[in-house]
């Protein structure tokens, strides 16, 4: 019962939350974000209407972008509404609010009016109403809202009739084009209006904001749901429903994760009789936990293309995201910019007593939440993937992660500043690493997804995802030099996770492995020929660029690179001396039967990365 474990998580998710109903907070992308009320949605307002206590038209304005999003009440019907008719309960489109609509347009809106008014009627006059309510309908009941946004000139009219659009010829009558019609694609018939009441010498939240308000209709709307079933929830007998949200991952989104509308297909039909009899979940439930999903997707959720990643805790909603790199999650911890020398077990420990502050934040009890989500068709969204587990698990895996695909890199910003940190890759930054930078999302989501097991419960990393790491490391000339260094330290993280006995990147001179000593040669012959290049000089080395041939062919192809040296060598005259004795010792230490044509394995990229790290270290010292 997979689809009952998420459902409950996510329900006590929002249950633990409610003091975040209703309060907006921003993205990095400045977009507005809240954990929903029950029976309430969002939508982007164009019109704000403003009516006086006594249900008197006050004054009106266009809603400018950074604050259209609206906190609306909404029922089952407009919450899921296509081309049928169901109006909201309170803000809505014209078509729907106006009841001059016919009047200027000549488009019959008697029934969207009727069902509308009809509608906000009873709310109003329900005992669960608020003040505001009454007011807004006192004032929408008398139909002469378009002519009052005309008079107000909000909107225009020509001839008795509304301008739908406007074009370039109306300027010279009526100046410039108003505001409204910049804001709406299509015609401003489309334009949705949102209402609140003005008092006078009295300053009131927002109709939109006030916690009053959501409890107004959450009351009125609970007498009006359906028959009671078991809810196979939370085991209580409870409203149930067969309509669940969408707008889960934006307010776009169409896709719904539940869905039992095809009474003539096989989304139940030759098992089941009715939907029901599938599974009953109540409406308090799904709105909760839907609503809990959208906040956690808008709050921390991760975007590959359509797909969805989120991590989160029941009781504290930020936790690492197993799929980050460790400076994201710990930047004191991974940056080792200043320090000169550290080991596998001193970072084991660092990173280890760093996530203590992960555990002391929370209780003993808590668990954490791995969704994987994405939509084949436009209208149905799948749980990929979900996982619960315990905290102390969790973040046990996540040291362990960072502790064993450990390497040093060099690619990461802070402060526009290109800065050293230590750790394991983020699985996006892997993804292009093995597949390469223009790598489509289907690949890169699909191996993001797929690393997830390898972090979560220590699995080996495929062994395709190592190859083709390797593969493209071993190739530096079919990428640009920042993408070849990036895929370098990912393949060396890589690599040493894949080996039984882990190596450090400091510099080994004690290891006497073929593949690491030819690693070693290759990076010397690189360093080499480097210092003798001016300065300005950024063409390839002999050396990576015979990289590729090296390893799969390393002694004939060392022999190639070695003549190659020699006109550096004698540019550097002297100077050469200390590379030419590196080389010399550590060629020697390779056996003679050794120094053959045998592929190299990835421990040569090992090889290679340290002795380089070590020799520009001496350098910059």
């Amino acid at each position: 019962m997979k689809l009952l474990s998420w459902l409950l998580d996510l329900y006590e998710t929002y249950e633990r939350n409610t003091h975040q109903v209703g309060k907006f907070d921003k993205r990095r992308d400045d977009q507005e974000f809240t954990l929903l009320p029950v029976s309430h949605t969002t939508q982007n307002a164009h019109i704000e209407v403003l009516v006086t206590e006594n249900g008197e038209f006050h004054s009106a304005y266009v809603v400018e972008k950074t604050e259209a999003n609206t906190l609306i009440p909404c029922t089952e019907d407009s919450a899921n509404r296509t081309s049928s008719i169901a109006p909201y309960p309170l803000h809505d489109k014209l078509v729907y609010v106006a009841g001059d609509f016919q009047t200027f347009t000549g488009i019959d809106n008697n029934e969207y009016f009727a069902r509308y008014i009809e509608q906000l009627q009873e709310w109003a006059e329900s005992p669960f109403a608020h003040d505001k309510v009454r007011s807004i309908y006192r004032y929408l009941k008398k139909g002469c809202l378009i002519q009052d946004l005309i008079n107000w000139k909000i909107l225009f009219a020509e001839n008795g009739k509304l301008i739908s659009k406007w074009d370039k010829s109306l300027n010279e009558k009526y100046g410039e084009k108003p505001a409204i019609y910049a804001m709406v694609n299509g015609g401003v018939e489309s334009a949705f209006v949102r209402f609140d009441v003005q008092y006078p010498g009295r300053h009131t939240l927002k109709v939109w904001q006030e916690p009053e308000m959501y409890e107004s209709f959450i009351r009125y709307y609970d007498q009006k749901l359906g028959d009671r079933d078991i809810c196979y929830v939370t085991g209580k007998w409870l409203p149930s429903t067969q309509r669940h949200a969408n707008k889960i991952r934006n307010a776009a989104d169409k896709a719904k994760l539940i869905s039992s509308n095809d009474t003539s297909g096989f989304t139940f039909r030759g098992r089941f009789e009715r939907a029901s009899e599938a599974a009953s979940i109540s409406y308090e439930v799904s709105q909760k936990a839907h609503n809990a999903l959208k906040w956690l997707i808008q709050r921390q959720g991760k975007f590959v293309g359509g797909r969805v990643f989120l991590v989160w805790s029941t009781e504290e909603p930020n936790m690492p995201d197993p799929m980050e790199d460790l400076f994201s999650i710990l930047p004191e911890t991974a940056d080792v910019t200043g320090r000169t020398a550290f080991t596998n077990e001193w970072f084991a420990r660092e990173v280890a007593k760093a996530m203590d502050g992960y555990r002391g934040d929370l209780s003993s009890k808590a668990n954490v939440n791995i969704m994987v989500l994405d939509s084949a068709t436009t209208g149905r969204l799948a749980v990929l993937y979900y996982r619960n587990m315990e905290k102390e698990l969790y973040l046990e895996r996540l040291v362990q992660w960072h502790t064993t695909c450990v390497w040093l890199h060099n690619y990461r910003k802070s402060n526009d500043k290109f800065i050293s940190f230590l750790g394991a890759p983020a699985t996006r930054d892997l993804a292009y690493a093995a597949y390469g930078h223009n790598a489509d999302d289907k690949i890169v989501k699909g191996l993001m997804e797929r690393m997830l097991p390898c972090i979560l419960d220590a699995r080996p990393i495929p062994r395709d995802v190592v190859d083709n790491v390797f593969r493209r490391a071993s190739n530096p000339v079919a990428m640009e030099r920042w993408e070849w260094e990036k895929t370098l330290s990912i393949a060396c993280a890589l690599i040493n996770r894949s080996r039984k006995e882990r190596l450090e990147v400091a510099l080994d001179e004690s290891r006497n492995d073929r593949d690491y000593l030819f690693g070693r040669l290759l990076a010397v012959a690189d360093v080499l020929e480097r210092r003798a290049l001016d300065e300005n000089e950024t063409r390839a080395t002999n050396a990576i660029r015979y990289m590729n041939a090296f390893s799969r062919h390393p002694a004939r192809t060392w022999k190639v690179i070695q003549e190659a040296l020699q006109p550096y060598q004698a540019r550097l005259g002297s100077k050469a001396t200390y590379w030419t004795k590196i080389i010399d010792e550590v060629a020697s230490r390779i056996p003679v039967d050794q120094f053959n044509d045998k592929p190299l394995s990835g421990l040569y990229l090992l090889g290679f990365y340290s002795q380089r790290h070590e020799l520009y270290k001496k350098k910059d010292a």
